[in-house]
């Protein structure tokens, strides 16, 4: 079976921006209610097996409102800074973080993953949850991702996957197919936000493939968890 080919898409980030800034309002909403909530538990299991590394500058990209941000202060970094390129979704973000009154733990900034504004070796820990899939560019943004990297330093990644097992496999390719799609149009009143989700899924590079790419992109190992039935993956690389 030939492989997906990597994402890399002229024109891409443009469009996932401009999507992002018309669903931001009822993103979280659409974020819990689709997932049925599974989406918190995988936040958590990521920052569980982080907090082993006891990072202390944690970068999180792909932030959207900030949500693995929060959920990260759990285990008590110096700073966390959440990058993305959607303003509305940032601007949601900073209004969770100063509600929590969280200002002093999270600094929130709009920049592309593609193109970080950071130097070398600046983190002690990156996290991502459900962004790379949207990259233009996927190993440049995980060559950026490496790059802002301290060495032996991790990369988190949450990134949905196709479940391959009967009857999970099947469930889920009903619910992804039309039930997904149908509740984010109505909820989101964006006619293609959530008919992307499932293509964009169906076209990413999963299990053993994706890891491939990570090692291309500077990681010196790299291992995936699957989660929920093979539903998620959540990748770690070492740089």
């Amino acid at each position: 079976m030939s492989k997906p080919p990597i994402t890399q898409t002229p024109g891409r980030k443009q469009q996932v921006q401009a999507m992002f800034n018309h669903i931001a309002g009822r993103y979280d909403l659409l974020n819990h209610l689709l997932s049925m909530g599974i989406d918190r538990g995988w936040r958590k299991k990521l920052v569980k097996l982080m907090a082993r590394d006891n990072p202390r500058r944690i970068l999180d990209l792909a932030t959207g409102t900030a949500d693995l941000a929060i959920a990260a202060v759990k285990i008590n970094p110096e700073n966390i800074t959440g990058t993305d390129i959607a303003e509305e979704m940032l601007a949601i973000g900073q209004e969770k973080v100063n509600r929590l009154g969280l200002g002093d733990k999270i600094t929130l900034l709009k920049a592309d993953s593609e193109n970080l504004p950071f130097k070398d070796a600046e983190f002690d820990a990156a996290m991502v949850a459900f962004g790379v899939r949207n990259y233009e560019n996927l190993p440049k943004g995980l060559s950026e991702m490496c790059r802002v990297l301290k060495p032996g330093a991790s990369a988190f990644i949450l990134e949905f996957s196709k479940p391959r097992k009967f009857p999970v496999k099947q469930l889920f390719g009903f619910y992804s197919r039309f039930i997904l799609p149908a509740i984010g149009r109505l909820v989101s009143r964006h006619s293609t936000a959530y008919s992307y989700l499932p293509e964009s899924v169906a076209a990413f590079p999963q299990d053993d493939h994706f890891i491939e790419i990570m090692l291309e992109a500077g990681f010196s190992k790299a291992e995936f968890i699957s989660l929920s039935f093979g539903i998620t993956n959540l990748y770690i690389g070492r740089k």
